[in-house]
């Protein structure tokens, strides 16, 4: 009578859960019971430090297992179990101002289980997902998993590492050892005698000694059936895996798989994602999806909670847009000039296109000379050939010679340029080009420096060309020097003579964007700081501080701010957030009161900012005594 009673009892108690049960699951389905997220009510940070990007404070590296807030590892089965529910206060807002530093911003969330959703065995999953301009981007899942669900999934596991238990390893289990080894040591005694032999044994020696094959004898000697059947059990391994473990323990990609031992408590759990911003982000926001699994089947798909909108704000939105322009000085005479190693035959004049690189220096020369012409802003007033020859031989022998070679080559040109221009063409001489020598022999690795420095003063204090061209073939340096440097002052010199056309006076001061110094501005507002304070760091001027300010580099703004206009009240704004990073609070309030004495709409700007928070609570402090 007892046990009917006992029985009756447990029927009722099973009847009332299922009801409760389906009563819940119903409420889910209707949305009635739900995940939630929301704002929290306190600050998440916004800014992170140089290039260090923030992660989930939770999110530690004390474990390798799941991890969560106020948790513990318990020591036999090794999962971490919440010790307590995580309470956060929400707010109704669905949205926040957060504030992009240094490239990146950090968004913060929290996701709210109810109590009535936790069930010993179901598993929760949520996948928060951030809209992002055009792009949508999966953020790292949630795991809520209960008691029950989690030691079912241990159990899958177990059951698949019993049947690999079942599989054989090793090799010499399907072999009958024992009887091969009694066969060969009755039959081929010296065959058997080699069982302790390493000696190789060559194939048609094994087939000598044995009668057949090795494959032969181990089919001939190997359980068959055995091995039949344990080739079956490995090919089962992956269909075994399916069955046994139905929902597999995710360990890399999740944000937080947590096991819940109670359900007396919502669960909260607070989410904090860090990306790099892009330009022109106004605003992302975060959405979030889940489903409810039993026993490895996912049994019902929530409800999307309504989203939350982040309102991205950047100092770069600050920079001054407006275009700079540089001063210089416009002459109206112009000079250019270029050189060539136009190669000669010794003592002789004539070109040769044949001898060295004279063809592509040749052709080189003619386009620069078709270049030229082709500017029309320009007039030619005279085109100078100046040619010049090596030390070797006399000077006067070399004057002579260069004279000659210059003449030559301007008869060549004078095919490239306008009939109108050719009068401008002359012909000069560089006989022997000691400065030029003088500078190849200064910076030769090859020479050592005593060699060097005496070449060099003997050049200085020159008197007769030819004195020195003998004394310098008497040193052990001189066959290196014709060799590798002679050649290179055997050259032709075309000394441009220009002016430009429609222009009367000398000199005109006029005015060209600064096209280096708007790219500085571009990239700040593309986010590019590192770039941006490269390129406006000479400037020294607001937008030269603002990239300073937003690369984090705060003494370096401050030293540039300190040097501006403080009747400026965007100068003023940037002084107030320098200093309050510095911490000096009093000298930022000053700064902050007159910008907003210059610019009122200032204060609405500073909410955007972590920095000036605590500015405007004293702001509010002291407006509030006044009343």
């Amino acid at each position: 009578m007892c046990s009917r009673i006992n029985i009756l009892v447990f029927l009722l108690l099973l009847f009332f859960v299922s009801c409760s049960s389906y009563k819940r699951m119903q409420k889910i389905r209707n949305g009635e019971i739900g995940v939630e997220i929301s704002v929290p009510e306190d600050r998440i940070p916004d800014s992170v430090e140089n290039d260090e990007v923030l992660i989930d404070s939770i999110r530690g590296t004390l474990s390798d297992g799941p991890i969560i807030m106020n948790a513990i590892k318990d020591s036999e089965t090794g999962e971490m179990v919440a010790t307590d529910v995580i309470r956060a206060s929400k707010v109704t807002a669905r949205f926040r101002n957060v504030a992009e530093r240094a490239g990146y911003v950090s968004i913060g969330f929290d996701v709210t289980v109810p109590a009535a959703m936790s069930s010993s065995e179901w598993q929760l999953k949520m996948m928060p997902v951030m809209r992002i301009q055009e792009d949508t981007m999966l953020l790292e899942p949630i795991y809520i998993t209960g008691e029950g669900y989690r030691a079912a999934q241990m159990r899958g596991y177990q059951r698949y590492r019993a049947f690999l238990a079942t599989i054989i390893t090793d090799t010499t289990d399907f072999i009958r050892i024992g009887q091969l080894e009694v066969f060969l040591k009755r039959h081929f005694p010296d065959t058997y005698a080699m069982k302790t032999d390493s000696a190789f044994v060559t194939r048609p020696m094994d087939e000598n000694l044995f009668g057949v094959t090795q494959l032969e004898a181990l089919r001939h000697y190997t359980k068959q059936m055995k091995w039949k059947h344990n080739e079956k059990r490995k090919g089962r391994a992956s269909m075994m895996y399916s069955r046994y473990v139905k929902d597999p323990i995710v360990t890399e990609g999740v944000r937080l798989d947590t096991v819940l031992t109670s359900s007396d408590g919502d669960f909260v759990y607070r989410y904090i994602h860090t990306f790099k911003s892009r330009p022109y982000l106004k605003k992302v926001t975060v959405s979030l999806g889940g489903s409810l699994y039993e026993k490895g089947e996912r049994i019902v798909d929530l409800p999307f909670p309504e989203e939350l909108t982040f309102y991205i704000s950047s100092l770069s939105t600050l920079a001054d847009f407006t275009p700079r322009y540089r001063m210089y000085v416009l002459e109206r005479r112009v000079f250019d000039n270029t050189k060539a190693f136009i190669d000669f035959r010794q003592g002789s004049a004539v070109i040769d296109t044949l001898l060295s690189d004279n063809a592509s220096e040749l052709s080189r020369v003619k386009k620069c000379m078709e270049d030229v012409v082709a500017r029309s802003e320009y007039g030619l007033d005279s085109l100078v050939i100046v040619a010049s020859c090596s030390p070797e031989g006399s000077f006067q022998l070399n004057r002579r010679l260069s004279e000659a070679r210059s003449i030559s080559v301007k008869k060549h040109v004078e095919r490239y340029v306008p009939v109108i221009w050719r009068d401008s063409l002359k012909a000069s001489c560089l006989p022997e080009n000691w400065e030029q020598l003088q500078k190849l022999v200064a910076n030769d690795t090859v020479m050592s420096a005593k060699a060097k420095r005496m070449i060099v003063s003997m050049i200085e204090d020159m008197d007769d060309p030819d004195e020195v061209e003998r004394r310098l073939s008497r040193m052990p340096e001189y066959r290196y020097m014709r060799e590798y440097l002679y050649p290179k002052l055997r050259s032709v010199r075309f000394d441009f003579y220009l002016h430009r056309l429609g222009m009367v006076k000398d000199t005109v001061h006029t005015t060209e964007l600064d096209t280096l110094y708007m790219s500085g501005v571009e990239a700040l507002k593309n986010l590019d700081y590192k770039r941006a304070v490269t390129v406006l760091r000479p400037y020294k001027d607001y937008n030269s501080a603002l990239a300073f300010t937003s690369a984090d580099y705060n003494h370096s703004a401050l030293d540039v701010l300190s040097k501006l206009d403080d009747k400026d009240s965007r100068v003023c704004y940037l002084m107030a957030i320098v200093l309050s990073r510095l911490e000096q609070y009093e000298e930022a309030m000053k700064y902050f009161d007159l910008c907003l004495a210059y610019d009122p709409y200032m204060e609405h700007r500073a909410n955007l900012d972590p920095e000036m928070s605590v500015l405007l609570r004293k702001r509010l402090k002291n407006n509030k005594s006044y009343e």
